[in-house]
Order: C-alpha cells, then sequence, then structure tokens
C-alpha cells in the first residue's frame, strides 16, 4: 500500500540524466485552505514569480513536453518548511534570551547571531545527511 502523496500537475521543460526540470502549473497543491494544507500556494504567489520550475526524479521516463503529474509524501513540504524556518527562529530567539541573560542589548544580539547561525549549520549538514531519503523526493508519476 503506498503511502499518502500530495500531487501537482506539470510540464517537462528539460532533461538531465534520471531527473526532468518540470515547470509547474501552479503554486503549491491546491489545498491551502484544507486540512493539512501547508499554505504553500500564497507563499509562491507571494514570493516568486514567473514559472516554477522543479528538479524531480522521471521514474516513467517521460519526454520534454510532457504533461505530467508530480507527487511528494504528503507532510514533506510543511516538514520541510518548519525545519528550516522554524527551527532557526527559535534558535535565534533562544539565544538572544541567554545573550541578554548576561548582558544587554548587545550580548542578546550576539546571542542571536550565534543561535542562527549555528541552526543553520545543522540544517544545512541535516539536510545533506537526508538527500537520499527516496520517500521525501519529489517524482513524476504518470504522465498526462
Amino acid at each position: 500500500m503506498e503511502a499518502e502523496q500530495t500531487t501537482i500537475k506539470a510540464i517537462v521543460r528539460s532533461l538531465d540524466g534520471r531527473f526532468a526540470n518540470v515547470e509547474v502549473e501552479q503554486g503549491g497543491c491546491g489545498r491551502c485552505h484544507e486540512k493539512g494544507g501547508c499554505g504553500g500556494q500564497q507563499l509562491t504567489q507571494m514570493f516568486c514569480s514567473g514559472p516554477k520550475t522543479h528538479r524531480v526524479e522521471n521514474t516513467l521516463a517521460a519526454e520534454v513536453g510532457d504533461r505530467v503529474t508530480i507527487a511528494i509524501a504528503a507532510g514533506s513540504v510543511s516538514r520541510t518548511a518548519n525545519f528550516a524556518y522554524i527551527l532557526p527562529l527559535t534558535v535565534a530567539i533562544a539565544g538572544a534570551a541567554l545573550g541578554a541573560s548576561f548582558g544587554g542589548d548587545v550580548s542578546a544580539m550576539i546571542g542571536a547571531g550565534i543561535g542562527l547561525s549555528v541552526a543553520f549549520l545543522y540544517v544545512i549538514a541535516r539536510s545533506r545527511r537526508n538527500t537520499g531519503n527516496s520517500a521525501e523526493r519529489p517524482r513524476i508519476i504518470s504522465r498526462s
């Protein structure tokens, strides 16, 4: 039995070995207001302009110009966003509080900077370690 997935329609724009560069037809999965939706569509509309292209596993040997459906494990986008944004913010606030307990505003800023730096280094190291997790990687599941 296959785990729950989030899907989105896309067009293959180019090929790169076992990967395809696809242009999504909308930002996010379109489930922003549903239970379990991550709000990704609002984020992509707010921060991105122009075509949104992504590199995905080409598991079905799709060709350039093919309309495809991309799938990713449900919840992986929100887990990744939480990890990449909330963890550094939380550690920066904790660093600021710890720094403030040792001195004034300057110590709080130094503590926040150190906390943010440590958190970013941790996020980078952990993301490199998890690059082999194929269950979390987007892939082509069908051609339309």
